[in-house]
């Protein structure tokens, strides 16, 4: 038990819920707007949170082996588990390959293009690791990595894309860059001394949470162009509304001089914003009560 929790605090476990409310909104929507698709099933709906746990999993762990030296000389990291020695780097490499097998298996049991893209997927999610040596916009990559997995439910669940869902996968991108924006003000003098590159770093932390609120800003508007492109009920403008609302909040939490409050904005706000988002368009979508595509009314 010992070693499982210190698996869960590795890979960050609760954290997941970040992105799966985004995933299933994207299943719910394949399900009512994709010619040719069901309502999922219990099955899909078990190998879709698979594969995001098993992706999941595998690029948070990659990511803890490529930045093992630099966690070391962080005082905020340094009590890591690798660092600290608590799991050994051969098992973490171990844990990724399981783990991206998981993904695998969970793609091949959705369908083929499914299957078809999951190297693809863990591709992505390891470059991120590597981005932070050469680019102040890793942010982006990170949101990128968690901004296709609608897309990917989308596949899941139609077994195929429709351009409109990569209106959400761009929201997803910048709502989570522009949070981790927020998460990387902490590391401003570490990634100095250390020669990493971040938006807080190359502009400083005023102009830093500037940019995270543009990036913010823009996951509103990019929220509404998608419940317009589908032609969605008042449930997801009032969803869209919540999500809005809540980002204000979080960043009337934090100043330039004042980041006392950054995991309250990092970790809850951030988690109600993705629940209140699938209730409000789950909802949103059911209210619509439009005759799923094959079938009779």
């Amino acid at each position: 038990m010992n070693r499982l929790r210190t698996v869960l605090e590795m890979i960050k476990f609760e954290h997941s819920v970040f992105a799966l409310p985004f995933a299933l909104t994207a299943a719910l929507l394949a399900a009512r707007y994709s010619l040719g698709a069901e309502w999922p099933t219990g099955r899909q709906v078990f190998w879709i949170v698979v594969a995001m746990v098993g992706a999941r999993s595998a690029a948070m762990t990659i990511n803890r082996i490529a930045d093992v030296e630099y966690d070391r000389r962080n005082p905020r990291t340094s009590g890591r588990a690798l660092p600290t020695g608590a799991l050994s780097t051969g098992f973490a490499w171990g844990f990724t390959i399981v783990a991206s097998a998981v993904l695998v298996v969970a793609a091949w049991q959705l369908n083929r293009l499914a299957l078809e893209l999951s190297p693809l997927a863990l591709a992505i999610l390891f470059f991120y690791s590597y981005t932070k040596r050469f680019t102040i916009w890793s942010h982006v990559v990170l949101g990128f990595c968690l901004g296709v997995s609608p897309a990917a439910a989308w596949i899941a669940v139609a077994g195929k894309l429709d351009p409109r869902i990569l209106i959400l996968c761009a929201a997803v991108t910048l709502w989570v860059g522009g949070f981790d924006v927020l998460y990387a003000c902490q590391d401003v003098d570490f990634d100095r001394e250390a020669g990493l590159h971040s938006i807080p770093r190359r502009f400083g932390i005023g102009r830093a949470l500037r940019v995270s609120r543009a990036m913010h800003a823009l996951t509103v508007v990019l929220l509404v162009w998608l419940a317009d492109s589908f032609h969605l009920l008042w449930p997801a403008w009032a969803g869209i509304a919540v999500v809005a609302a809540l980002l204000i909040y979080e960043h009337s939490l934090l100043r330039a001089n004042d980041l006392s409050h950054l995991n309250a904005a990092f970790f809850n706000v951030n988690g109600y914003i993705s629940i209140l988002f699938l209730l409000f368009w789950g909802a949103a979508v059911w209210a619509a009560r439009l005759p799923f595509p094959g079938r009779n009314p």
